[in-house]
């Protein structure tokens, strides 16, 4: 029997995740060594509730991770990560948009040797906002992660044990998961499987958060804003040097009107200011990374964790992998 771990990020998912996890194991726990990871990324509802009572109920299959704040989706999963076991992990979504009918699709997929395997949509049941930033997310990362045109990021994948062990090597604070995995292998698979609609409440991802996911794919895993900047530079350069030129000729040639001194001074001064300040934001931003990685800023945090599979119960305090400080209680 296949060991296989389900990865699921918890948000304010009172509502699905106990019929979700009920769902998965009467449908994988006689055909796999199933286990479940939970992980609870700060919810302010009674996710947190539940999730102790499956625990409780399943505690031979369900681990569970309570994360000390809100870090995100992608933080949330490498806390996943860190604590699996299996030869292959799915990661899924809470709300049923990803059908638990489809795991069984993913790892027939990923049996065929792939490292990871994407699910891909026909057709997505989402609103307008989730879907222009998905299609807008898809585009970057073309042209940033030179991810292949017919390769779609989905959230919903599978990744073996190979590339599970090169991703939760990284140990910085801002986590993109596709872009660690397009790095680590070209090895990848991709299959079409159904994407239904929330059976309640709607997206976490605000428009606010795309940008941040936007932004953190563009300067924490490219180098092409730097080198933007740099063809710019070398662009204006030229402007400039045909300006002097120009400049040159019209005082050598007679019967020329040659603008004034102080609209070509204020022209140039406005340009070449507001690339020095694009410049230096940009810098700005690089160099505060560098400092949040090297001030060990946490990629998660795990305020609580209760095991399965375990007979002893112990309380420890260490400095896990991710640069996190872990509680960890395991129960029966």
């Amino acid at each position: 029997m296949k060991n296989i771990s389900i990865i699921i990020p918890v948000y304010n998912a009172e509502l699905t995740i106990e019929s979700l996890c009920n769902t998965l194991i009467d449908s994988y726990s006689q055909r796999y060594v199933l286990e479940i990871v939970l992980v609870n990324d700060n919810s302010q509802d009674s996710t947190d509730i539940i999730c102790r009572r499956l625990q409780e109920k399943f505690s031979q299959v369900i681990t569970y991770i309570r994360l000390a704040r809100n870090f995100g989706e992608h933080n949330a999963v490498m806390a996943g990560l860190h604590s699996a076991h299996g030869d292959f992990c799915v990661i899924m979504d809470d709300d049923f948009q990803n059908p638990p009918e489809e795991v069984e699709n993913l790892i027939y997929a990923a049996e065929q040797g792939y490292d990871t395997v994407y699910a891909s949509y026909s057709r997505k049941n989402d609103n307008i906002l989730r879907n222009l930033g998905s299609f807008v997310n898809d585009k970057m990362a073309n042209f940033i992660l030179r991810k292949p045109a017919d390769l779609y990021l989905s959230s919903f994948k599978i990744m073996n044990r190979f590339l599970v062990n090169e991703v939760i090597k990284y140990t910085g604070p801002d986590p993109y998961i596709d872009a660690i995995i397009l790095r680590s292998t070209s090895n990848i698979g991709s299959i079409e499987v159904r994407h239904d609609k929330r059976r309640h409440g709607h997206s976490g991802y605000t428009l606010k958060k795309l940008i941040s996911l936007w932004g953190n794919m563009v300067l924490s895993y490219s180098l092409i804003p730097l080198r933007v900047l740099g063809f710019v530079g070398m662009i204006m350069t030229l402007i400039g040097i045909f300006t002097a030129g120009a400049a040159m000729f019209d005082q050598i040639m007679p019967n020329r009107v040659d603008p004034s001194e102080i609209e070509t001074l204020t022209a140039v001064t406005s340009l070449f200011r507001g690339i020095q300040l694009l410049a230096i934001s940009v810098v700005g931003e690089y160099v505060g990374r560098i400092y949040l990685a090297l001030n060990s800023d946490p990629q998660f945090i795990v305020r609580e964790k209760l095991s399965a599979q375990r007979k002893a119960e112990i309380r420890s305090i260490h400095k896990a992998t991710g640069y996190s400080h872990e509680i960890s209680k395991n129960v029966i």
